[in-house]
């Protein structure tokens, strides 16, 4: 896995685990996201897709209105329009997601079909504004919380953020009060492999599919070995968890 590594001001910034900048990391950091080598300690398995069990979703707290709380019904399928009312569960979000395993990036890093929407999104145009560069850096940038927020696009979550730099998107969660540290099924899981607790030092995101209470956790993740994989991590590298608003699950 490699970080996001946009090729002018962006370079600025820390960039995964490989790279530190003289500037503090903070919230406000000039940086894109996500995604660094997990130290040779950390558990890290693979587990074919067709293996996972969904489990039902938390009940977070009610997020406070954001701008980037994706438009609700953005995204979604013509079936699923028909349904007003329609609200993705935490289950629509897993089968999304895990339907996506085995894409991968090219040669140079980009050409996922996650960072060309990110690119033609609102979002890249914001990110500029906020880190410097220009929207053509995404194209090629590390891509694990452009998966994430893909997922969110395309269901229309509530409550899921977009972004492509990862404390960002961690502190977004915290300061709509969906931030905690239980791993739900569908919680979007913050990693630092460091050990770290502090959301600045956060390297990498992906997705809750199952707590396997022993210290580990079950998730899908992008840009983990430059694709779309299921992975098993301690719980040890885990910063936080950010709660969208899912569905409450079916009875």
């Amino acid at each position: 896995m490699r970080h996001a590594k946009p090729r002018r001001a962006l370079w600025r910034t820390k960039i995964g685990s490989a790279f530190v900048s003289a500037a503090a990391v903070g919230v406000t950091a000039i940086s894109l996201i996500a995604a660094a080598p997990a130290h040779s300690s950390e558990k890290i398995t693979s587990a074919p897709a067709r293996a996972v069990a969904l489990a039902a979703p938390a009940h977070p707290r009610q997020a406070h209105p954001a701008p980037q709380v994706p438009v609700p019904g953005k995204g979604i399928s013509t079936a699923l329009t028909t349904k007003a009312q329609w609200v993705p569960s935490a289950n629509d979000a897993l089968k999304l997601a895990i339907s996506q395993v085995g894409v991968t990036e090219d040669a140079n890093g980009g050409g996922t079909k996650f960072q060309q929407w990110f690119v033609s999104s609102p979002w890249a145009e914001r990110g500029v504004q906020r880190d410097g560069g220009s929207v053509g850096d995404y194209a090629n940038a590390n891509w694990c919380d452009m998966f994430v927020s893909w997922v969110g696009d395309q269901l229309g979550v509530k409550g899921m953020g977009v972004d492509a730099f990862t404390p960002t998107h961690a502190q977004w969660f915290k300061d709509q009060g969906r931030w905690g540290h239980t791993p739900t099924p569908g919680a979007v899981v913050f990693y630092s492999w460091s050990g770290s607790d502090s959301i600045d030092d956060i390297d990498h995101v992906g997705m809750v599919i199952k707590d396997n209470h022993d210290g580990t956790i079950q998730t899908v993740e992008g840009n983990t070995d430059n694709a779309v994989k299921i992975r098993t991590r301690n719980t040890s590298a885990v910063v936080g968890y950010g709660y969208p608003q899912y569905a409450p699950a079916a009875t």
